[in-house]
């Protein structure tokens, strides 16, 4: 077992000399005599400080790493380096302790100005002390020992003040301020110079002193001195004065040529005229060159005359035509307003007019007035710059325009519309420009760009002659009450042709405009839901309507669902609702009118929308389930196929339910049948024969009609079934259009091509007509190329065909210091990003751990803060305890005393 630290400290003391077997008296007297304490003392100090090292090993710490290099210098070797960690530890926390020290001092710093005066509104200074402080303080900036550039003192002595004024002698005189020097310089009017201001300022110093004989001699036996900051201010401010007088002058000299320049101006005129000057004339002298009229005047000739004419002249002024202001340009509520009225106005005369009521001579007297019209060429400044083409220039009806132009007054009536009425029509007929992109995009860009297989809604419209007058009879009213209900609606169009239902709705959202009144957009909402009512009802009536007035009945809608969304996206969607639960596999008119108009107000490329998607799945399931009966049918799954192609226009989105069906659609209507139906779509045959058994003419254009189910003679059936088979051809070249990007058109399209050339075969191409033929022809090319495509696209995956290529190797370096515990790497960016990854984490390492022992000072310090605080807080409170306690004990002896000295009193 080792020796214990007792022992081990005896037996180095021991060994060091350093307690032993006492000396004698004679021994230390010689030990002293002969230097030896004194060194015996040394070697002890040194001795412990040994035997503290050997004895804490923690204390210090030789150097772990060895020198790397051989070097020859001429600082000594060292062998080992010794490093103190806890006393390197120590000075760090001391660092770390005064820096939190600062760091607090700098916190708890509050800023401001500290004043230090006093004896000023204090009153808790009685009046001695206040003056015996200011006595104080005025004795020690006095004193001899002080200095104004003490460093090591710390306050800075204040002044004697009254009022924020010094009271001290040395301090600036008071002068008053018209006593100032520099008032004299700008009144004078001589300019003293610098040297005269000084040798005022040196006289009247020296006034002051003990006379001008004895200062003069000093100041001329003394050297100059420095300037003081306030006689270089003064100076300054001289010389400024003084430039500013030069200026001044200067400015006035100019000024006086200026005038005598305008004196000799007349002169000049008459020179430039070609009259010789002359001197000013006499008031009464008539100079020749003068007015006649102004010459008779001053001769006092004819006087009275000349007083008549200018009376005369003036009344002329007076009467004289003004100018007409230009007509401000109106506002948006101005211009629904003034068409309101207008139509009000209107409809008051053709009331009047069939009730056979004279008119009055007032609108008689406006009707026949000519007014003046001024050519646009009369100024020469042309016909302007037309910004944007207009609605009628593009040859479309408005549904937003609401002006009242020729076509929409009353045939036969006596009220024309006056220039400036016109000239606001035309100024009125830039609309919003929301409502002009969506007109422009969905019948000028669009119908450029449709295709020739588009039907119902997106076929071309038929060009319906729509009334020029108003109205069909030229008796439409030009005031409707606004409908609430699809009931109401009907009630007021009881009596009024198809024709004439556009402008009817157009007149109704002009009159009940939003910003005309409050409530109207409440009724206008209304109203818009009844629009939605009616294209479903219109289309399944036997009187059916032209689609032209029902594509502008669903683009007024449209225009409508910019403001009222919600609603009219939930009848909507409560149509679909209907369309899904009770007729999904047999729809009407009014259904595929609904779908029309969706794919119209909606937005069909949204991967997810709250109308359009459940109008898509609908349509989907249409197309996927119904087993076509009869043409009706193949001409409504024609149509929705239609539609689904228009509404994937954008998104592109594979819809299989409508290549199935136009597959089926062309396998039923091909002359004779296939042996076996190409790809595994499911083909049903129908039960009634559909296939076309002889040619037509050139087919015609499906109708949204069409769909519905009636009966048909041999002809119009034979028409019908080659207007199904151009445009299911017509479909299926778009759909190709469309999808040609997809993977899987190679899976999707082959089965089309097999149908196309069974169609082109001889058994068929003897019952088509010359159109059809040239058509499929032209088809089956196309999608020969467009498969051929598919498949190069679709090539497989293979190995490349060039010589193999071997692994790379290196050869293994010989490394003569090979050591195992080092990493030996090839890759030199992979060592630079090792490299980087040990640096980073070193540097992490060692900012955790210096914010660990910031951490640690904080706590420390904060911790010995608070017991310096709970310290001086529980002495504080002791102290009081003890002093109310001594309190309690003198009185209460006290009370004993005079308790013991009243008992022996009465005794």
């Amino acid at each position: 077992m080792p020796p214990s630290q007792l022992k081990r400290l005896k037996a180095s003391l021991r060994e060091q000399g350093l307690v032993g077997p006492q000396q004698s008296k004679k021994q230390r007297k010689q030990n002293a005599q002969n230097g030896v304490n004194k060194e015996k003392r040394v070697h002890k100090k040194a001795a412990l400080e040994g035997i503290r090292e050997q004895f804490n090993p923690f204390e210090f710490k030789l150097s772990g790493k060895p020198q790397k290099f051989e070097v020859t210098t001429s600082k000594p070797k060292e062998i080992g380096l010794v490093r103190r960690p806890g006393l390197a530890k120590g000075l760090t926390e001391e660092r770390l302790a005064k820096a939190y020290e600062l760091d607090m001092i700098r916190r708890r710093k509050v800023g401001g100005i500290v004043d230090k005066r006093f004896g000023e509104n204090d009153p808790s200074m009685a009046p001695e002390e206040k003056m015996l402080e200011r006595f104080t303080f005025e004795k020690q900036r006095h004193h001899k020992y002080s200095s104004a550039f003490d460093l090591e003192d710390d306050d800075a002595q204040g002044e004697l003040t009254h009022m924020g004024k010094s009271l001290s002698l040395d301090g600036p005189a008071i002068v008053d301020d018209f006593d100032e020097g520099d008032l004299e310089l700008s009144d004078a009017g001589d300019h003293p110079s610098d040297e005269e201001g000084q040798a005022r300022k040196r006289r009247r110093s020296s006034a002051a002193g003990e006379g001008e004989e004895g200062a003069d001699e000093d100041e001329q036996q003394l050297p100059e001195r420095k300037k003081s900051k306030n006689e270089v201010m003064q100076e300054v401010i001289a010389k400024s004065k003084f430039h500013k007088y030069e200026r001044q002058n200067a400015k006035d000299e100019d000024e006086d040529l200026r005038e005598e320049l305008d004196k000799e101006l007349p002169n000049i005129h008459a020179l430039l005229r070609g009259i010789a000057p002359r001197a000013p004339p006499a008031p009464a002298e008539i100079v020749p060159g003068m007015n006649p009229d102004r010459a008779a005047l001053l001769s006092g000739a004819d006087k009275t005359k000349f007083d008549k004419e200018y009376d005369l002249r003036l009344k002329q002024m007076v009467l004289d035509k003004r100018a007409k202001p230009t007509q401000r340009t109106k506002t948006e509520d101005e211009i629904i307003e003034e068409e309101s009225r207008k139509l009000q106005e209107l409809e008051a005369k053709r009331q009047r007019r069939m009730e056979g009521a004279p008119e009055s001579g007032d609108e008689e007297d406006v009707g026949d007035m000519e007014v003046e019209e001024y050519d646009e060429d009369e100024f020469g400044l042309g016909s302007g710059i037309n910004a944007r083409p207009t609605m009628a220039e593009l040859g479309v009806e408005d549904e937003d325009d609401f002006l009242i132009d020729d076509d929409l007054v009353a045939s036969g009536s006596e009220l024309e519309l006056s220039d400036e009425e016109a000239s606001s029509d035309e100024a009125d007929e830039a609309e919003e420009e929301e409502d002009t992109d969506f007109l422009k995009g969905l019948l000028t860009e669009e119908e450029s760009k449709r295709p020739e297989f588009l039907t119902g809604a997106n076929a071309p419209i038929d060009e319906t002659d729509l009334p020029v007058k108003n109205g069909v009879n030229g008796d439409l009213a030009y005031t409707f009450d606004c409908p609430e209900s699809h009931k109401q609606l009907l009630e007021i169009t009881k009596g009024i042709a198809l024709l004439d239902l556009p402008t009817v709705v157009q007149r109704i959202r002009a009159l009940y405009h939003p910003k005309l009144k409050a409530e109207n957009k409440e009724k206008l909402g209304r109203f818009a839901l009844s629009l939605i009512d009616h294209i479903f009802y219109l289309p399944n009536q036997p009187n059916r309507p032209p689609f032209s007035v029902l594509e502008t009945l669903i683009r007024h809608i449209h225009s409508l669902s910019k403001t009222y969304t919600v609603a009219i996206a939930n009848s909507f969607r409560g149509y679909l609702e209907d369309l899904h639960q009770s007729r999904s596999l047999s729809p009407t008119a009014g259904d595929l009118v609904i779908l029309t108009a969706i794919g119209s107000i909606f937005p069909t490329s949204d991967h997810f929308h709250q109308v359009v998607t459940p109008a898509i799945l609908s349509m989907g399931r249409y197309l996927g389930l119904k087993v076509p009966r009869s043409l009706s049918d193949y001409a409504t799954g024609a149509y929705m196929c239609t539609l689904c192609l228009q509404y994937q226009r954008l998104s592109k989105r594979y819809v299989p339910e409508v290549v199935t069906f136009i597959e089926n659609a062309l396998c039923a209507l091909a002359p004779t049948k296939l042996s076996k139906p190409p790809g595994s779509f499911p083909y049903h045959e129908p039960k009634t024969p559909v296939r076309i058994q002889n040619s037509t003419g050139s087919p015609r254009q499906l109708s949204l009609y069409d769909g519905v189910a009636q009966e048909l003679s041999e002809e119009d059936e034979a028409s019908l079934k080659a207007a199904l088979l151009d445009t299911n051809l017509s479909l299926a070249e778009v759909a190709a259009d469309t999808w040609t990007g997809k993977s899987s058109f190679l899976e999707i399209f082959e089965p089309v091509l097999k149908i196309l050339q069974h169609l082109g075969t001889k058994s068929c191409q003897s019952r088509l007509s010359s159109n059809t033929q040239k058509r499929v022809t032209k088809l089956t090319q196309k999608f020969t190329l467009l498969l051929k495509s598919a498949q190069v696209a679709r090539r497989p995956l293979e190995l490349h065909h060039h010589r193999p290529l071997a692994i790379k190797t290196a050869i293994p370096k010989f490394e003569e210091s090979f050591n195992p515990d080092k990493h030996y790497d090839v890759d030199r960016e992979r060592v630079d990003a090792a490299k980087l990854r040990k640096e980073y984490k070193r540097e992490k390492k060692g900012a955790i751990r210096e914010l660990r022992k910031d951490a640690a000072v904080v706590a420390r310090e904060s911790l010995r803060e608070k017991r310096e605080r709970d310290e001086a807080y529980e002495k504080k409170y002791k102290r009081l305890v003890a002093e109310i306690q001594g309190e309690e004990g003198k009185e209460q002896k006290a009370y004993e005393r005079e308790k013991e000295w009243r008992k022996k009193g009465r005794k």
